[in-house]
């Protein structure tokens, strides 16, 4: 029986020892020099008073030297109280000044007040009050604080170092300084080495040319280069320009913008939209693509211009506007399209070039050029000029048969009030007209010949024909002309082409354009903790002031729970977790979304846009499912909901099971 009991106790203290992890050895606060000793049981009972005689009383503790005028130091707490003239000194790189600080040995963490300056290689952080953790190496302080280096100098109400990374995190009222430019931000990370700067929430960057608005981008300090990929909007050489992702760089004078862009012209008015656009400022230009079109302000009614690709250049009052391939545009009244469209606005002349035909009203209008004039003055439409093979054609309006049409060499046209008033054929005309009387019956078809012709028209349509110097023809019974003499030659119909609205100069490539993913900022070292958390536990592991309570945390964003409290299935994705860059973003709860990670394949503003996406996937066999988020109108197409994000990963890695082979994304709806 005793030797059961041994046994059992022999077990036991063996498991009991390897089910104990090693402690690390506390080192003790070292006294390098004492000067003056005394005590005073009374106000600091426990403690060794230690004061400078010629020289300063020092300290030394895990590889860090302390300086300072007064020392009361707690052996068997192994802390210490340091007032007057200190300075903390690790290696050869980090030094702490201030007028006060307490030091806890045990936890190697130092809070610093009175002048606190710490100083490491290029950088100076000065502040009022700030805590040291040298087991993690991060300072930080919580009541304004400001960072110089060689280049900049970075203000905010709290902030971290990371003294290993060389990196500050900013937090809540954060400006950054430099001789070219100032940056406001709400949420900012800075190296001191690279000079980046990576940006969270509200920012706004403003140069000597520029203004820079996001809430989710990058900046280069030392070239003023840089991006945003959320909410961006750039003001840049008289142009705002706006889109999901946004790039900028001062030295080549180029901005370029994806997806869901707008290009505002502050001078002229006018609007660009596309899902691809260039800004050169240097050459004064704008590139864009993508469904890209050109909106501006024509006698209170807009004219809206598109081609495969848009090309403006010029300064203001002087624009060119080249619409090239499939161009096509739409006012009230009057449209048309061709193979390419030229602007210019000092002439005031458009340019349809390539096979270019117009519609006004029922008129169909066609010839080798067309070109329409503006009054520079007024702004408003003056003229039309149809060069060679003039041809203008409407349905006869009362039998819904025949086309009154008209010929000649060349066609000139008047507006007046913003319609078309006047046509004057020349040269070779010809006019097959239906005439009716008052009743609306049909009297008989004129078919003329005459060296010029004048068409007078009323709400778009043609009210009266004067034929001018020797006209030749008569008036036939409609029995009495066969339908092949109803038709001048060359005649051609394209009243199945006429743009009817503006939706009408997009043809289904345009309307089917998948947008570019846009990738999140890549910053090279994004902490596991967010700012708040961290801020959270330095309080808790704050010894020194733990017989006080804890001021409540400046951060009122509700927090994710910490990594200790997650299960690991629930971690945060980490580069270190992925196969493959992964784009992943994280949204609110909204009303009938589920919480859990959702892989995305595309995300629409327009609902038949999806549908149309919805139903191509469906025919590759595929059960894709939306949702719509009330806080940025868009419907997300989604491929599956998983309940953890390994999962989500390991089905975007292997795009789908080899289903889906088009880029994916992670969405994961938080379940508060």
């Amino acid at each position: 029986m005793l030797k059961s009991v041994f046994l059992l106790l022999t077990v036991f203290i063996c498991w009991s020892g390897w089910a104990q992890e090693p402690q690390a050895e506390v080192k003790q606060i070292n006294i390098v020099y004492g000067a003056n000793f005394t005590k005073d049981e009374k106000q600091y009972p426990g403690a060794a008073i230690f004061s400078k005689d010629d020289r300063q009383v020092q300290f030394e503790h895990e590889g860090a030297d302390l300086w300072c005028d007064i020392a009361i130091y707690y052996q068997k707490e192994n802390r210490l109280k340091a007032i007057g003239n200190i300075k903390l000194k690790q290696g050869d790189s980090v030094q702490l000044t201030s007028g006060k600080i307490d030091y806890d040995g045990n936890l190697n963490l130092a809070k610093a007040w009175e002048n606190v300056v710490l100083n490491h290689t290029s950088m100076t952080l000065t502040t009022d009050t700030l805590r040291f953790d040298r087991e993690k190496q991060e300072a930080y302080y919580e009541h304004n604080g400001t960072v110089v280096d060689s280049s900049n100098t970075l203000t905010s109400r709290i902030g971290r170092y990371f003294t290993q990374l060389k990196k500050s995190q900013f937090l809540e009222s954060v400006n950054l300084v430099n001789p070219e430019f100032n940056l406001v931000s709400k949420q900012l990370d800075y190296y001191t080495v690279s000079k980046n700067a990576y940006l969270y929430g509200p920012s706004t960057i403003t140069g000597e040319t520029y203004k820079m608005y996001c809430e989710r981008g990058f900046y280069d300090t030392k070239i003023e280069n840089g991006y945003g990929i959320k909410n961006t909007r750039i003001d840049y050489n008289n142009r705002i320009i706006t889109g999901d992702s946004l790039y900028f760089d001062k030295k080549t004078e180029f901005a370029s913008a994806t997806n869901n862009i707008t290009i505002r012209d502050t001078v002229n008015n006018g609007l660009i939209r596309a899902h691809y656009a260039e800004v050169y400022k240097a050459k004064d230009s704008v590139f864009a693509t993508k469904r890209a079109v050109s909106i501006n302000l024509v006698e209170q009614d807009s004219l809206y211009m598109h081609g495969d690709t848009l090309m403006i250049t010029g300064k203001p009052e002087q624009r060119i506007l080249r619409a090239f391939r499939n161009a096509k545009f739409y006012k009230t009244d009057l449209s048309g399209k061709c193979d390419s469209i030229h602007f210019n606005q000092k002439t005031g002349i458009t340019e349809l070039i390539t096979n270019p035909i117009i519609w006004n009203g029922e008129n169909q209008m066609t010839g080798d050029s067309i070109h329409l004039l503006s009054n520079l003055e007024t702004e408003k439409l003056d003229s039309l000029k149809v060069i060679n093979n003039a041809f203008i054609i409407s349905l006869d309006t009362v039998g819904k048969v025949g086309y009154n049409q008209g010929k000649g060499k060349d066609l000139f046209g008047k507006f007046i009030d913003n319609k078309l008033s006047l046509i004057d054929l020349v040269k070779n005309t010809e006019v097959i007209y239906y005439l009716y009387n008052d009743n609306q019956e049909l009297i008989g078809i004129d078919k003329t010949i005459c060296s010029a012709i004048r068409m007078t028209l009323a709400n778009n349509e043609i009210e009266d024909i004067t034929f001018i110097t020797n006209p030749d023809g008569d008036i036939f019974p409609e029995k009495e002309l066969p339908d092949n003499s109803r038709l001048l030659k060359g005649f051609i119909w394209r009243g199945e082409e006429r743009i009817l609205s503006k939706d009408d100069i997009f043809d289904e490539d345009d309307n089917n354009i998948k947008l570019v993913t846009i990738r999140g900022v890549e910053n090279p070292i994004d902490l596991d903790v967010a700012p708040e958390e961290a801020i959270e536990d330095q309080r808790k592991r704050d010894s020194i002031n733990s017989s006080k309570l804890l001021p409540p945390n400046p951060i009122k964003k509700k927090l994710e729970p910490t990594k200790k409290e997650q299960p690991k299935k629930e971690a945060k994705p980490s580069v270190s977790e992925s196969k493959a860059e992964v784009r992943y973003e994280e949204g609110d709860k909204e009303e009938g979304l589920h919480p859990g990670y959702y892989l995305i394949a595309n995300v629409f503003g327009v609902k038949k846009n999806y549908e149309k996406f919805i139903e191509s996937l469906t025919k590759k066999g595929l059960e894709p499912k939306y949702f719509f988020r009330n806080f940025n109108q868009y419907h997300y197409v989604y491929l599956e909901r998983f309940d953890t994000w390994e999962e989500a990963l390991q089905s975007r890695n292997s795009n789908y099971n080899g289903n889906y082979m088009d880029e994916t994304w992670i969405l994961r709806i938080l379940d508060k």
